[in-house]
């Protein structure tokens, strides 16, 4: 057997072994996960994950998920909290610990003081039957018969089991509680989504001196003017009263040159095209991209409730953003 094949073959080997582990959890979802979710539901404070080695890492990462879909969560190292970290838990939370043995020294030690406070406990072992898991409220069983380790020693198929049912709990826990796309973009600002999500108008926009305007009568070489000096492709056009009454874009301009039309003497009533799209200030971006994405247009007009221009915005600007 060449090296490529023995390589290939112990991969695929790998992932069967631990797709057949994830399978098998789907019989352990019974009513003592449901507890487990009905605990963290009822709790005042948070959910504390401790967990050491392999286990502390899939521990970090489940803390980081429950965190970022509606539950409250955090890290702490279990021998850190032999000195001086158990003061980061209080009475109202919740801990889950996770350890694939259920004997971890580190987290045994921390259960008297756990059942003292009156911490509600949660364990995620390989071992139902482990101090761990008998001293917990719960237990979730995340255990395997084998782990793809070929030695059967290095936390493989287990920690793959016990990272799936983190991911289980926190959806289960996410769905509870109605957690929404929009909570979502408020746990993740900086991510694309967060952006979209979040972002109004009035962010993005142009307004006061930037803002590109001629009133009804101006001759369209007055309004060419004050687009290139305004840099938007655009201009907003005004009513006496300074209400909106339509818009001239560099697409108007190009149709205008098509028709022959003498852009030295028209004016821009003749040429603007009346009122146009718009957008008010507290509008999501991502709805005002909609707007141009579904009249194939590039910029927005911003009103305000008596229909007086106070903002402008262009495709560039949602790009600029992070919104496209």
């Amino acid at each position: 057997m060449t090296q490529s094949k023995q390589l290939i073959e112990t991969a695929l080997r790998t992932i069967r072994l631990e797709i057949e582990a994830v399978e098998q959890l789907s019989s352990r979802i019974d009513q003592d996960f449901a507890q487990a979710c009905r605990l963290i539901l009822e709790s005042k404070g948070r959910v504390v994950v401790v967990g050491m080695g392999k286990s502390g890492h899939v521990g970090r990462k489940i803390a980081a998920t429950l965190a970022s879909t509606g539950t409250a969560a955090f890290f702490v190292h279990p021998g850190e909290a032999s000195h001086g970290d158990m003061g980061m838990i209080t009475r109202d939370d919740v801990v889950l610990a996770l350890s694939n043995s259920g004997t971890t020294n580190e987290i045994i030690t921390l259960l008297p003081l756990i059942k003292r406070l009156g911490i509600t406990l949660i364990s995620m072992t390989g071992n139902p039957s482990s101090v761990l898991s008998r001293a917990a409220e719960v237990n979730l069983d995340a255990s395997v018969a084998v782990e793809a380790c070929p030695l059967n020693l290095a936390p493989t198929s287990s920690t793959t089991a016990s990272l799936v049912l983190g991911d289980a709990l926190a959806i289960a826990l996410l769905e509870a509680r109605g957690f929404t796309a929009e909570d979502f973009a408020f746990s993740h600002p900086g991510g694309a989504l967060g952006r979209r999500l979040l972002l109004k108008v009035e962010n993005v926009m142009h307004t006061g001196a930037q803002l590109p305007t001629v009133k009804r009568g101006t001759s369209l070489r007055e309004a060419l003017l004050e687009m290139t000096h305004k840099g938007l492709g655009m201009t907003i056009v005004l009513e006496d009263d300074g209400s909106l009454a339509g818009i001239f874009t560099d697409g108007d301009l190009r149709r205008t040159l098509d028709k022959g039309i003498d852009v030295r003497q028209a004016s821009i009533d003749d040429v603007m095209t009346a009122r146009g799209k718009v957008a008010n200030a507290e509008m999501l971006a991502a709805e005002a991209l909609k707007i141009m994405e579904d009249h194939k247009i590039s910029s927005l007009i911003v009103v305000d409730e008596r229909n007086r221009p106070i903002g402008a915005l262009n495709m560039h600007d949602l790009l600029r953003a992070g919104v496209m």
